[in-house]
């Protein structure tokens, strides 16, 4: 979806289109921004970047509080919309999601048919502009989906794959940073072209394991499948910034409400689980992955959130640089809680698993993000 909660806000008010219009926080607090529509973004906004520097940057730009029991609401229709031409749909965030349609296609046509009637049916149903990209794999696709926005459309054929890839800077590919960039620069080399014709072993002996995963890229080459909900052997969501945060409090804000979301998916699926994991993504493109098995297994939001934060501070204890990219994940499931682990659970978790559940209860009645969970700073 394209620039989806100011989106939604200037759909619900023609007054605002063509403004600079901002979703978030308060620019008199520590408000971050949330979405920026397009006009805004020609000031030099952008996600997560703080309000009261947005504000700065254009003072005539429009605040709105966000509504995100309206947008998870808005979220669940455009869900339903893709629901009718695959059950394969891997949900990103309420706003982006991969669909596997090669089972789908007897029925409803080739991928791009598929495409633009999913796009035509957001447009005439919600009021609202989606961005496709259709393409032989995860990489290629989410590429063409953010290759032409805002409305765009991008069919990459897999017979034009490398046509398609050849004349790109190597930033478009996923991972390539500036110190990235600047040590392919260093190899003479500023296309995917160009990184394509060098030798495998060069970009691994010069990026370690990133100079690999750069070469399959450079060839289209990307195995992961589109994995449902139902499928999947860990529940997890991850954000990508548009710009580097290197603010902890607003780090450990976005990992909570990734907590949250995540540990609704685990009990909306009667499932526990054991193992908890986060993804950090430093500005220099560095990724590392830190995680704990827990004593037992728990759908117990605070259980979970209490170990993703420890695991966060200490490892951002070890890097001076911002963060591009935050997750986290859950894993070694069990199935739901039996009668024998309730007697043991003590009143305290009793009372946080009765918290999950009116929260779920209102989540599933008015909307992820209705409701949020806060914590209180240490500093």
């Amino acid at each position: 979806m394209d620039a989806f909660y100011a989106s939604v806000e200037i759909r619900d008010r023609p007054e605002l289109k063509g403004k600079p219009v901002l979703v978030g926080g308060s620019p008199r607090g520590r408000g971050v921004v949330a979405a920026a529509s397009y006009e805004a973004r020609q000031f030099g906004i952008h996600s997560a970047m703080p309000a009261s520097r947005a504000q700065r940057l254009c003072p005539h730009a429009i605040f709105l509080k966000p509504r995100h029991d309206y947008y998870a609401e808005i979220s669940r229709q455009i869900r339903d919309i893709l629901d009718r031409y695959t059950p394969l749909v891997e949900p990103l965030a309420l706003d982006e999601a991969f669909l596997d349609v090669t089972a789908s296609r007897n029925l409803w046509g080739e991928g791009p048919n598929i495409g633009r009637a999913i796009k035509h049916e957001i447009r005439e149903e919600l009021r609202l502009v989606a961005s496709v990209g259709v393409a032989p794999n995860k990489f290629l696709a989410k590429l063409a989906s953010d290759f032409d926005k805002p409305d765009g459309f991008v069919v990459i054929p897999a017979e034009h794959v490398q046509d398609f890839l050849d004349p790109l800077p190597i930033s478009r590919l996923w991972g390539v940073g500036k110190s990235t960039d600047r040590a392919l620069t260093e190899l003479g080399i500023a296309t995917i072209a160009q990184l394509r014709g060098l030798p495998r072993k060069i970009l691994e002996r010069r990026l370690g394991e990133w100079g690999h995963q750069f070469w399959q890229l450079a060839h289209g080459v990307d195995n992961r499948l589109v994995v449902s909900d139902r499928e999947a052997k860990s529940i997890s969501h991850e954000t990508t910034f548009e710009r580097d945060i290197n603010d902890v409090d607003t780090l450990k804000s976005v990992l909570l409400e990734l907590t949250e979301q995540v540990a609704h998916r685990l009990r909306s699926h009667q499932r526990r689980a054991r193992t908890v994991e986060i993804k950090v993504r430093f500005a220099d493109f560095t990724t590392i992955t830190r995680s704990k098995r827990l004593i037992q297994s728990t759908d117990v939001t605070t259980h979970f959130w209490h170990t993703a934060e420890r695991l966060l501070v200490k490892a951002l204890q070890n890097s001076s640089l911002a963060v591009r990219l935050l997750g986290i994940g859950v894993s070694t499931f069990d199935h739901d809680l039996d009668p024998q682990f309730e007697l043991f659970k003590d009143i305290a978790e009793k009372k946080q698993s009765k918290l999950d559940s009116v929260a779920d209860q209102i989540q599933d009645r008015f909307g992820i993000g209705t409701i949020h969970r806060g914590w209180r700073s240490r500093d």
